[in-house]
C-alpha cells in the first residue's frame, strides 16, 4: 500500500452521536455516503455509493441488460415504508 493513502485520525463523537470525516478523506473518496460495519471491539468505515440504485443499475447492466431504475426506486421506497410502519407497531 501507498504510504500516503494510509491515513489514522483521532475523532470524537458528538453527543449527537456524529463524527466527522476530514475534507481530505470525503473528498479523495468522492462520497458522502458511508457503510458502517461494527466488529465488537473496531468498526470499519467504507465509502458508499450515494444513489445504490443507480450503482446497482451500472454494475448488473451486462448481466440483466436493461434495468428499470424508477420500477425499482419504486420497490425500495415501498419496502421502506413498510419496515417503518413495522417498527412504529412496536
Amino acid at each position: 500500500m501507498i504510504d500516503f493513502m494510509h491515513m489514522k485520525t483521532r475523532m470524537k463523537i458528538s453527543k449527537g452521536g456524529q463524527v466527522s470525516i476530514p475534507a481530505a478523506i470525503r473528498h479523495r473518496w468522492g462520497t458522502s455516503t458511508v457503510a458502517m460495519e461494527d466488529h465488537g471491539d473496531w468498526i470499519v468505515l467504507q465509502p458508499a455509493p450515494d444513489d445504490p440504485i443507480a450503482a446497482a443499475e451500472g454494475a448488473l447492466a451486462s448481466e440483466f441488460g436493461d434495468i428499470d431504475v424508477r420500477r425499482l426506486r419504486r420497490i425500495a421506497r415501498d419496502d421502506e415504508l413498510a419496515s417503518e410502519s413495522r417498527r412504529a407497531k412496536r
